[in-house]
């Protein structure tokens, strides 16, 4: 009976012995998978990295060319012509930054899009500078006119509900921002309004701006809000660069290239962007698509040179918050229940 159990035992144990020695190729074989899978990705991680290092390259190398081929026209700019090439170049410029934000370091995104500004303001003041001056001229007017327009003019004084106000332009000369000069300054609790033939192409400025809806219908080259408080801004298509500074508790809707906000909270941004969106500084900034619209709009799509089927609105990058594996929380999407909005 000893004998049985014994034999009985020793062919089980046989049998196990087999069983162990058929996984071992097996376990042979899935490390080997393993390990030829783990040296595949770090080869495939390296060509990535090395077509990462290539494309950066040529985009340093183009995007110095053309730089200094836009900085060269601004230099000798004494003509329309050549402004209006060095203009041109410089759109060619920003399509090179937005096509390539998507391998660019945040750095180097961050000095292109800076050089971009600069650039961009010179060709604004160059501009300026060769615009016809303007002859003094007597005009007459009469007195009560006169005195009611300055009552209507005074700052900080409230409009009527629907009556759109009409605060004095931007100074062309002297002062902080010289170079933007054309938009509203110092206005509160007004409805303000800037019509298609008055926005074409111009650099736009609206500042210390309080409790204010503001309707630019039409194509701007440039949009800089600053100091804005408890403001809606409407804006139709701007074919360069938006910039926000140090604005709060604001609704802005905007299409353009480049959107940079700085020192700013408590904002929603109704956006359209074909590069990436720029928060610095800022907290409580939520975005949504572009949804404003009005008669017209199409036509200054097509003016503004703007591709109207790419929008990034949700590719944000935040330059207080380098951390790519968690959401900024400086930033967010705005809920789609709140996005409902009634413009007028």
């Amino acid at each position: 009976m000893e004998t049985a159990s014994c034999s009985a035992a020793a062919a089980n144990g046989a049998v196990g012995s087999q069983r162990d020695r058929s996984l071992v190729p097996e376990r042979l074989q899935r490390r080997e998978q393993e390990r030829q899978l783990e040296v595949e990705r770090r080869k495939q991680k390296r060509q990535n990295q090395e077509v990462e290092e290539e494309k950066s390259d040529f985009f340093a190398a183009a995007f110095a060319r053309e730089r200094a081929a836009v900085e060269e026209l601004l230099e000798g700019g004494e003509s329309m012509e050549r402004l209006e090439e060095a203009a041109a170049r410089l759109q060619g410029l920003q399509k090179l930054v937005n096509d390539s934000v998507l391998f660019l370091a945040a750095y180097d995104l961050r000095q292109g899009q800076e050089a971009l500004t600069r650039l961009q303001t010179t060709l604004a003041e160059r501009r300026q500078e060769l615009q016809p001056k303007k002859r003094f001229a007597f005009k007459t007017r009469r007195k009560d006119a006169a005195s009611a327009a300055k009552v209507d003019s005074a700052p900080g004084a409230p409009a009527a509900e629907g009556i759109l106000a009409s605060p004095p332009p931007l100074k062309e000369e002297g002062g902080i921002g010289s170079s933007w000069v054309f938009g509203f300054s110092n206005v509160e609790s007004q409805v303000l309004e800037k019509r298609a033939g008055e926005l074409h192409q111009r650099d736009v400025l609206l500042t210390e701006l309080s409790k204010c809806t503001v309707r630019l219908y039409g194509n701007p080259n440039t949009l800089r809000l600053a100091k804005a408080r408890s403001c809606t801004v409407l804006c139709g298509p701007v074919s360069t660069s938006v910039f926000l500074e140090d604005c709060s508790d604001c609704v802005l809707a905007v299409a353009c290239q480049q959107l940079r906000v700085h020192t700013t909270r408590d904002t929603r941004i109704f956006l359209q962007v074909t590069s990436r969106a720029i928060v610095e500084d800022c907290s409580g900034i939520q975005f949504a698509p572009y949804t404003w619209s009005y008669p017209g709009i199409d036509k200054d799509f097509e003016g503004s040179g703007l591709d109207r089927s790419k929008n990034n609105w949700n590719d944000v990058d935040d330059f207080n918050w380098l951390a790519r594996d968690m959401a900024s929380p400086n930033w967010s999407i705005l809920p789609e229940e709140e996005r409902m909005v009634q413009w007028d």
